[in-house]
């Protein structure tokens, strides 16, 4: 399929190829579904933690006799029944992330951009590389081309005017070729390629 590219000042600059394998797959929701719990699960720091009855620190003699009180037999004052003691089966830290095969974490990739390219979100850029960091300008530079939420996914490296232009700007993301992935591409309502991006992200996915 052909998409057209433009320039950042919103002016044509050709056309690009674009292969069907990457960016004409059929959009599955469960796909993407499993793909962003994979990525949030993994993102999550999982420091939550609360003391248990080995943490409480609190003596360990036996509080009263075993018989003759009426009351239940305890022998410590850490346990979880009482003010001040351990917290049961409380949070430890741990590891959210869970496996997903690499086929299906590809496949996820390829559903996003097609997503993309179906819904007519997506824009090829010949290149995104700003002349000055200024966000006044950035801000005009993208009122040209009809973006207000967008993700812009450059080469190999993102062009250091550009980065620093954007990151101002509420609801526009810039990403490197290497950091593209299926959260961010759907958190943004428009998905915006170089095509040095199209041509790596088509060489990572055939």
């Amino acid at each position: 399929m052909k998409a057209k590219v433009i320039t950042l000042e919103n002016k044509a600059a050709g056309d690009i190829e674009l292969a069907e394998g990457v960016f004409g797959v059929e959009v599955r929701k469960d796909i993407l579904a499993r793909m962003v719990n994979y990525q949030l699960a993994k993102r999550r720091a999982g420091t939550h933690a609360v003391k248990n009855r080995s943490d409480v620190n609190a003596t360990g003699a036996k509080m009263f006799n075993q018989k003759g009180t009426g009351r239940a037999r305890h022998s410590t004052a850490k346990v979880s029944q009482f003010r001040g003691g351990g917290r049961a089966f409380g949070p430890v830290v741990r590891d959210h992330s869970h496996k997903l095969p690499k086929k299906v974490r590809q496949l996820a990739l390829k559903t996003a951009l097609s997503s993309k390219v179906a819904d007519g979100k997506l824009i090829v850029l010949d290149d995104a590389v700003a002349k000055s960091p200024k966000t006044s300008e950035m801000k005009a530079t993208l009122a040209k081309i009809g973006v207000d939420n967008a993700l812009f996914v450059t080469g190999a490296d993102v062009d250091g005017n550009f980065a620093l232009a954007a990151r101002n700007v509420p609801h526009i993301d810039v990403l490197s070729l290497a950091g593209a992935n299926v959260y961010d591409i759907l958190r943004r309502d428009t998905l915006v390629l170089t095509k040095s991006a199209v041509e790596g992200l088509e060489a990572r996915l055939s």
